[in-house]
């Protein structure tokens, strides 16, 4: 097989989204893959990959429901977290939405730490993938495992799945999808954007 290029970037960023959607519908097409899976927050960046990628089955994967409705983005305007027009038009494509608890944060262990301190598995989890690679990377395989424990994908089959730093996407990955209790048995085949810098 031939040398597979990745789309480096010097940061992470939501600016990054554009060359990595473009990326991802070129490595879809390589290899036949259908099965998509990105991160959203107003469901903007899952109605953008619906209009470029008609022939995929998107699952885009929301913040969990406990989060603030209301966010400050990186214009310092607020806007909803999750935008039910936007939305709205993307289920019209065939996106299909899930809203779940995080893997790896979110779940009874962050009540734990959060009142008596100390920190989870998936806090280690969460922070290796963060520090070791790139925040995109952690919610990319986050929103990977969260679509498979809804039932969303066929795991015979190879994904892409996509995630970014505040908005966007900014990494992207081919794996082989698991359930979160068989973590360990996901597999990242490559990646197809990363961002060589984090911002944190």
């Amino acid at each position: 097989m031939p040398a597979i290029p990745v789309n480096f970037y010097d940061t992470e960023g939501i600016e990054n989204s554009d060359a990595t959607l473009k990326s991802i519908r070129k490595r879809a097409k390589e290899l036949d893959i259908k099965q998509i899976v990105v991160a959203t927050t107003t469901g903007q960046t899952a109605l953008k990959y619906a209009d470029a990628l008609p022939e995929a089955e998107i699952v885009a994967v929301t913040m969990h429901a406990v989060d603030k409705d209301v966010f400050v983005n990186r214009h310092g305007e607020k806007v909803m977290a999750k935008d039910p027009h936007i939305m709205d038009s993307a289920r019209q494509k065939g996106v299909k939405f899930y809203t779940g608890v995080h893997p790896l944060g979110g779940a009874v262990s962050s009540a734990l730490s959060g009142t008596f301190g100390g920190y989870t598995a998936h806090d280690i989890i969460s922070e290796m993938l963060k520090k070791l690679f790139s925040t995109g990377t952690k919610v990319a395989i986050e929103c990977a495992l969260m679509a498979a424990d809804a039932g969303y994908l066929d795991m015979s089959k190879d994904i892409i799945a996509a995630g970014g730093y505040r908005g966007g996407a900014d990494t992207a990955v081919v794996m082989k999808p698991a359930f979160s209790y068989k973590l360990f048995e996901m597999k990242v085949r490559e990646f197809i954007c990363f961002p060589r810098e984090s911002r944190e």
